[in-house]
């Protein structure tokens, strides 16, 4: 018994290793996109980061033998997640790191979970719409308005890389929907593995015909930062989110979206020199606030009810 105490405690100290590690890998990808932002094209930087991130999670996925789905439905379901899960909010995130701070996009990801309790319930039965979620979106919409009052107000380019920013979130709160309405019988490591290579693909594709990447001359600087967001940013990262997903649960697991904004500040703080003012710790308290509501136990209310979600997919995909 003892013996076996000592073995849990260890586990769980490698879960919160893992976790701090997860926090730092993702809200570290967005210093990363700053310093290589420049160097490559908008569909260039991501289509690499993703080649690399592919053939990491390939590999991963061939030695634990997973096998692979049998059915096209799957793979079109897989395919719309890699657009609306992975290409579309990394091309606007990496678009709006040419004008606006690493900082704030990190910041921006922390609205996720809030338009998750807002969306879910449109498409997905027995989610109903509470009333913490309408109060925890509107503190994140606050705290984005109080970190970007300034610059929305000029009406600038600055403005329209912030709306980019917040359809990012948008987008990835609908990729997550979409994956819990219909892609909820599928081995987790087969979602990663072709969202990451569909929306590499595409991304890659379009670099190739409007971008001309072979024409890039990029400095080490940036070439390493590919190699971060690549290993670390869309490989590892899935690798470790997995891990916890199925020891955690997804509740406790996605409460690394309160990690994300403190690692990109403090990063883009330490490395950029990206200034730290009362905007951004008011605006950064009231993203997190928001967040916190949403995943506490007050406001259990219901404004509304969920709809009818597609059956799951129970067919085997070995």
């Amino acid at each position: 018994m003892e013996i076996w105490m000592m073995s849990s405690l260890g586990a769980a100290r490698v879960d919160w290793l893992i976790f701090a590690a997860l926090g730092f890998m993702w809200g570290s990808s967005y210093l990363f996109i700053k310093i290589a932002v420049d160097d490559f094209g908008t569909f260039t930087l991501v289509a690499l980061r993703l080649a690399v991130g592919s053939a990491l999670l390939w590999a991963v996925t061939r030695i634990a033998g997973q096998a692979l789905p049998r059915t096209r439905r799957i793979y079109g379901h897989l395919f719309v997640m890699a657009m609306i899960n992975i290409a579309v909010p990394f091309l606007l995130i990496t678009w709006a790191e040419r004008s606006v701070d690493s900082a704030l996009a990190a910041i921006s990801t922390a609205l996720v979970p809030l338009f998750v309790v807002v969306l879910t319930p449109l498409f997905v039965d027995d989610e109903p719409l509470h009333l913490k979620g309408i109060v925890g979106l509107a503190l994140g919409l606050v705290g984005v308005i109080v970190l970007t009052g300034r610059d929305l107000t000029g009406m600038g380019s600055d403005a329209v890389a912030v709306t980019a920013l917040l359809g990012s979130s948008l987008s990835y709160a609908a990729g997550a929907v979409y994956a819990r309405r219909h892609v909820r019988a599928v081995p987790p490591m087969i979602p990663a593995v072709f969202q990451v290579t569909f929306a590499m693909i595409v991304t890659g594709t379009v670099a190739l015909v409007f971008e001309r990447p072979w024409e890039a001359r990029p400095d080490l600087a940036a070439i390493l930062s590919i190699a971060w967001l690549g290993l670390l940013g869309s490989g590892v990262a899935y690798l470790a989110f997995f891990r916890l997903l199925s020891r955690w649960g997804a509740t406790r697991t996605v409460a690394v979206a309160y990690i994300l904004p403190v690692v990109g500040i403090v990063l883009g703080f330490l490395v950029l020199r990206e200034p730290i003012d009362a905007r951004v710790v008011v605006g950064t308290a009231l993203i997190i606030g928001g967040v916190a509501l949403v995943n506490s136990r007050v406001g259990r209310r219901a404004v509304s009810g969920g709809v009818r979600a597609e059956a799951p997919i129970r067919r085997p995909v070995g």
